[in-house]
């Protein structure tokens, strides 16, 4: 079964996170290092427009080892996979230099048909052959951008289709799925405290637009575009009830 954010125990088995380098995706890395006995983690160039978050994927991974050693011993390999064809067939503002804006269909044009269920199905081939059994990705339905494949039914459904298309249980953990951005921000606090908080704030990647030029409280981006101001909004709100 698809889990929310529980209490942390150490548990045997290998996990390979969805890692994308951005702020969801570093925090579900953290609480896998947390649960997990080993943990992997797995990126996609897709030709996004962002294609900056494959570098700071890189630099996330190298701060943890040296600020979190603990984490750092159970971080194992990194694996980068091409899928510029899932950008050769996408209209969208993640792929293509254009206006981000909502369509007739009620959903944003940063919308990729298909990006998550690729995502995770390249995860699970993956994973079977490294010997995880556990999927971590940082979907969530509480503050997600109009994303159908972000759903929990939907992920939900993927798991029970590639459990059985591998022939043995593989889990599909979210741990950010009924969060808001402001929790989001505690539970990293939670997970590392201010240290991981600002390894978050100066190394992750958010922006839709790839903006790594202006450094606001919260991090990078263009301030603007709503995946920016989303973490903005979540920081803002965390900050207040914290007094930090």
């Amino acid at each position: 079964m698809l889990s929310s954010t529980g209490s942390l125990h150490s548990d045997p088995r290998t996990a390979l996170v969805v890692f994308s380098g951005g702020q969801d995706s570093t925090v579900c890395l953290a609480w896998a290092l947390a649960r997990y006995a080993h943990v992997e983690t797995i990126g996609f160039d897709y030709g996004q427009r962002h294609r900056v978050e494959l570098d700071c994927r890189l630099r996330v991974r190298e701060e943890i080892h040296q600020r979190f050693p603990d984490w750092g011993a159970k971080l194992g390999e990194d694996h980068l996979l091409d899928l510029g064809l899932l950008g050769q067939i996408s209209d969208t503002a993640l792929t293509e230099s254009r206006a981000i804006e909502m369509q007739a269909n009620g959903l944003p044009n940063t919308f990729v048909p298909g990006r998550n269920l690729l995502f995770l199905t390249f995860a699970a081939a993956l994973a079977y052959r490294r010997g995880a059994t556990v999927l971590v990705g940082g979907m969530c339905e509480t503050d997600f951008s109009g994303y159908p494949d972000c759903r929990d039914n939907t992920l939900k459904a993927l798991q029970v289709a590639i459990s059985l298309g591998l022939g043995g249980p593989m889990t599909i953990e979210t741990p950010l799925m009924w969060l808001t951005k402001a929790q989001t921000w505690a539970l990293s606090d939670t997970l590392g405290g201010e240290a991981f908080n600002e390894l978050v704030i100066e190394h992750t990647h958010t922006c839709y637009l790839g903006d790594r030029s202006q450094r606001h409280a919260w991090g990078h981006g263009c301030g603007t575009c709503p995946a920016c101001e989303l973490r903005r909004d979540g920081y803002n709100t965390f900050a207040r009830q914290t007094g930090r």
